[in-house]
């Protein structure tokens, strides 16, 4: 495990998926990252790569052969290499092997990082196609924060604000995690959303189609929390159904699950990145502690 701190911030990084792991204010004390309790939800923040979300039935088709990848995929599960560190700044590499080859036939080398400024923390991505094909990938984040004031005893959470007032549409998970493309407008109050017990009844809530880039959590008072910035095309809000969590999830993605029944080529799914040989795709966003 790794700290990196400044005069607002302490945070902590794990080798093992690159994970950000901790966020603690040290005017407060106060832990804002959700510490991974089994009971509910065994993760911190883990990054999505090479895939968001399912693929219908766990199988995918690359030029006609079929590959079996998991939930998000495989970066969260494997140990990084630290490449650099200081104490506001850490960067680590994955590079595919063997064994990410069998699962996902493209090379690459996957950098993550993370940057301390103010009371912000910057979490980047670098994803690099080292072999000699084009590569497909997609990647995204899983961030789980605390709500602030959590009473299991209550039904209200708190809020969440957007840059957007009106018009945003929303869908939801149908059939073993993958989604409909059935669309639903969200209804604000006085411009936001109030977030309870039952707010995530239906699985997560996705934003597509760049609605969004800023989404903020506000507690029972309507006061600021956390703000997550980003220019990802793709985000959702997510805490596990029926369960009463402490968390929500804000997820900035360059991807998203199949659409139920989904059986197309890999390169033709939904949200899908690309890179020619030799390319990089560089990305960041950025969680901001109020």
């Amino acid at each position: 495990m790794k700290t990196l701190s400044n005069e607002h911030l302490i945070i902590k990084v794990a080798g093992h998926g690159a994970e950000l792991s901790s966020i603690v204010s040290k005017a407060t004390g106060k832990e804002y990252l959700w510490q991974a309790d089994p009971a509910f939800w065994k993760r911190h923040s883990p990054v999505l790569f090479p895939i968001v979300g399912g693929v219908w039935n766990n199988e995918y088709r690359h030029q006609g052969t079929a590959y079996t990848l998991t939930q998000h995929g495989f970066a969260r599960d494997n140990d990084f290499t630290l490449v650099s560190e200081s104490d506001t700044k850490i960067w680590f590499r994955l590079e595919s092997n063997d064994a990410t080859l069998k699962v996902y036939p493209f090379p690459f080398v996957l950098k993550i990082g993370y940057k301390l400024h103010g009371k912000n923390i910057d979490v980047m991505w670098s994803v690099k196609n080292t072999g000699k094909d084009d590569m497909y990938f997609q990647i995204g984040a899983h961030p789980a924060f605390y709500y602030p004031g959590y009473n299991p005893d209550e039904k209200e959470r708190g809020y969440f604000a957007f840059d957007k007032k009106d018009g945003l549409e929303y869908i939801l998970i149908s059939e073993k995690g993958c989604v409909s493309l059935d669309t639903f407008s969200l209804d604000l109050e006085d411009g936001l959303l109030p977030v309870d017990v039952h707010t995530f009844d239906k699985d997560a809530l996705i934003f597509q189609n760049s609605q969004l880039k800023k989404v903020a959590l506000l507690d029972k008072n309507k006061n600021p929390y956390i703000t997550l910035h980003f220019t990802a095309p793709v985000v959702g809000l997510w805490s596990p159904p029926a369960k009463n969590a402490p968390f929500v999830c804000i997820e900035p993605w360059y991807g998203r699950c199949d659409r139920a029944h989904y059986d197309g080529e890999f390169k033709d799914k939904d949200w899908m990145q690309h890179l020619a040989s030799g390319k990089t795709f560089d990305a960041f966003y950025t969680i901001e502690i109020e």
